[in-house]
């Protein structure tokens, strides 16, 4: 296994970090507790998780299965999704972040959480006070660092202008979706990344299943998140996804490759990429994501495999300017 920093904070990561979104879900205590084992088995120090994850189950269960080794790992959560049905449930308020990160940190069973995500954007709380209440959190040592998932660049952006203008801790970890059909990050947030050098952990590698040689125009499985989940069914429902699956498999195996593997691993390719976020709801499904770790794409190699998917237009769309680069 790798190990990277994270942007400029000089902590040390595994070049692949684990996601338990599974924990209390498509996974029992004791599947849970053998993928964090296998993890660590695998030299993964980093496990990303979130206060909505199965209502919490997945902060308690990793909370327990950390104990006694809690300062050897990096741990990462989140907030801003809806975590009951009342009117200030959710959002990046000063007053649900400060509410949020101490039931985390009873979950965790810790003092502090290394790097604390605002999940998504809260178009109804100034920027400002996000981030003045993170900066907040960190004087008070209850988070190390803070972070951000599921913001446009702008908003990224804006944001730092902000904690420089302001003298407040910054965003230092970002957390967007990238994938071989989802490749929009490249257009401004993975290069905003490598300008103001922000780590970045990616989440979905694998497109909820589709890069996995199940998915393709003329094979869908009857189970699965592609089929059973309203949201992943919409985000992956484009038939070109399927075309570029199809071609990403003949690919994989064409050159030796198990298909779940090549995705993480072209993922982590990308040179902005600080480790991508793999998770699993059996350790059997978890070995193939683990293998990416051992895959060493080329810079042609990474090329080729982009070439299978549809390149995202320019920021501008005056790709004819390329040419005097």
């Amino acid at each position: 296994m790798e190990y990277r920093t994270i942007g400029r904070t000089g902590v040390y990561v595994s070049s692949l970090c684990f996601g338990t979104m599974s924990f209390g879900g498509n996974a029992d205590r004791e599947t849970s507790q053998a993928l964090y084992n296998r993890s660590r088995e695998a030299g993964i120090n980093f496990f990303d998780t979130a206060n909505v994850y199965s209502e919490g189950i997945a902060e308690e269960w990793l909370g327990e299965f950390i104990a006694g080794h809690r300062n050897e790992l990096v741990i990462s959560s989140k907030a801003g999704f809806p975590v009951g049905q009342g009117l200030n449930d959710r959002g990046a308020s000063r007053r649900h972040l400060i509410l949020q990160v101490e039931e985390s940190l009873k979950r965790l069973r810790t003092d502090w959480i290394d790097f604390y995500f605002i999940h998504r954007f809260d178009p109804a709380t100034d920027i400002e006070q996000t981030v003045r209440a993170l900066d907040d959190l960190q004087k008070q040592g209850k988070i190390g660092f803070p972070a951000v998932s599921n913001w446009a660049a702008w908003q990224i952006a804006k944001a730092l202008g902000i904690s420089i203008h302001q003298s407040l801790a910054r965003f230092e970890l970002i957390q967007p979706m990238y994938n071989l059909v989802k490749r929009q990050a490249e257009v401004e947030i993975l290069p905003l990344a490598q300008s103001e050098q922000l780590g970045v952990i990616s989440y979905s590698p694998l497109g909820g299943g589709l890069l996995t040689g199940k998915y393709g125009l003329s094979h869908k499985p009857d189970s699965g998140r592609l089929v059973e989940v309203k949201n992943y069914a919409t985000r992956y429902g484009e038939d070109s996804y399927y075309e570029t699956a199809d071609r990403f498999r003949a690919y994989a195996d064409e050159h030796g490759y198990h298909p779940a593997s090549l995705a993480v691993a072209w993922a982590g390719s990308h040179p902005a990429i600080t480790a991508p976020i793999i998770g699993a709801r059996s350790v059997e499904q978890l070995e193939f994501s683990l293998a990416a770790a051992d895959i060493a794409l080329t810079p042609d190699q990474r090329n080729e495999i982009s070439r299978l998917s549809a390149e995202p237009p320019l920021a501008t769309d005056r790709r004819e300017e390329q040419q005097y680069v």
